[in-house]
């Protein structure tokens, strides 16, 4: 996992304001089958946002690392139960980071 600077995370950040969460975990939490489907679509879009439901027994910041750690992401931010990934695509970036 690569570091980013603090201007790097800021234009990111700008980029997440705009985005609705397209995956939700509740009672079940990480599971592989989440893990795998995230990894996927950060693939596809470079930056999520993942929504933690109030059911869930995980806090947002565990969840956070669990999950930047498995899909060798960057944990962008992590506002009340939202929590912004980011990772480079592979075969076509599409973000370029100042």
């Amino acid at each position: 996992m690569q570091n980013i600077t603090s201007k790097q995370r800021a234009y990111l950040k700008s980029l997440a304001q705009t985005l609705d969460p397209i995956f939700q975990i509740g009672k079940n939490g990480i599971t592989p089958e989440l893990t795998e489907a995230i990894d996927l679509a950060l693939e596809a879009r470079e930056i999520i946002k993942v929504s933690v439901l109030n059911n869930c027994l995980l806090e947002p910041k565990y969840i956070s690392e669990v999950l930047s750690e498995r899909t060798r992401s960057i944990p962008v931010q992590i506002i009340g139960k939202k929590i912004v990934f980011y990772k480079p695509s592979k075969k076509n970036p599409k973000i370029l980071l100042p």
